[in-house]
């Protein structure tokens, strides 16, 4: 059975419930109507554009186009990143911090994946390469988003106490390390979460898509096996690296707390 094409009418039954949900978030005064509004309409001008844009580039194979595509979406990952932090690193950094640990982390396993354990040829293949990259960023965004804004907050809520223990003769790893390691199980809880529920509580994206699409099952659940590694892999490397590079901007050379560093702090 190949794949049943939905008509513009079933997508619209399908805002429908949406626009439903924001009319109940308006009569019990949740205040999120707009932003759902916002929201779907953001999500489905996206998707359309970059079905578009798939389109193209599953069409040409071209190294360049899905090299400019891949920069693309990591340069927008690093943005939403930065974005939800409360406490920013001032300047560039806070920005090149996140876009660095995605494209160490993301890239690098999606490279491997592409050339190792997949071994699609060229490496590069599109139907592949992008849809890899894309949820390896989504969620490693979403680690490093969570990791990076605890970690600045609470260094700033628990100053006096990372001062106390740096005027003890504790350098920044120790006088932070406890801090630290908390950021980094709040990044990671997600994915490792979404691991021990996979095929019992849901069936993952990638696996019901394929199934719809007309795959084996087995297939299905090989590929999802193998995502979810990957996935779990990227987005804890990424937290990692991002919590060393935000803690290391956060402390000086003489083993010093510095948050004139950070955004939206006006003094102490």
């Amino acid at each position: 059975m190949g794949v049943i094409s939905l008509s513009a009418l079933d997508l619209s039954l399908a805002a429908f419930l949406l626009f439903l949900l924001a009319v109940t978030s308006f009569r019990i005064g949740l205040g999120l109507e707009k932003r759902m509004a916002i929201s779907g309409v953001r999500m489905t001008l996206q998707l359309l554009l970059i079905g578009l844009v798939l389109k193209v580039l599953f069409e040409s194979v071209s190294f360049v186009l899905v090299f400019i595509m891949s920069l693309f979406m990591l340069l927008i990952a690093g943005y939403e990143v930065w974005a939800r932090q409360k406490r920013k690193l001032r300047g560039a950094t806070g920005y090149l911090i996140s876009t660095g640990s995605m494209l160490v982390s993301s890239f690098t396993v999606t490279f491997l994946a592409l050339t190792i354990m997949v071994g699609v040829d060229p490496w590069y293949t599109p139907q592949y390469a992008i849809p890899l990259l894309g949820m390896l960023l989504g969620n490693t965004m979403n680690g490093v988003a969570l990791a990076s804004d605890r970690l600045t907050t609470e260094i700033y809520n628990q100053r006096g106490m990372v001062e106390q223990r740096l005027l003890l003769g504790q350098n920044w790893q120790e006088a932070s390390g406890e801090i630290r390691r908390d950021c980094m199980r709040t990044g990671m809880i997600p994915i490792v979460n979404s691991m021990a529920a996979a095929g019992v509580v849901s069936l993952p994206g990638m696996m019901t898509g394929q199934i719809l699409g007309g795959s084996s099952p087995l297939d299905a659940v090989k590929y999802q096996i193998l995502i979810m590694f990957l996935i779990a892999a990227g987005t804890g490397f990424g937290v990692v690296t991002a919590i060393w590079l935000i803690s290391r901007r956060l402390f000086d050379e003489r083993q010093r707390l510095v948050l004139d560093s950070l955004s939206n702090i006006r003094g102490r």
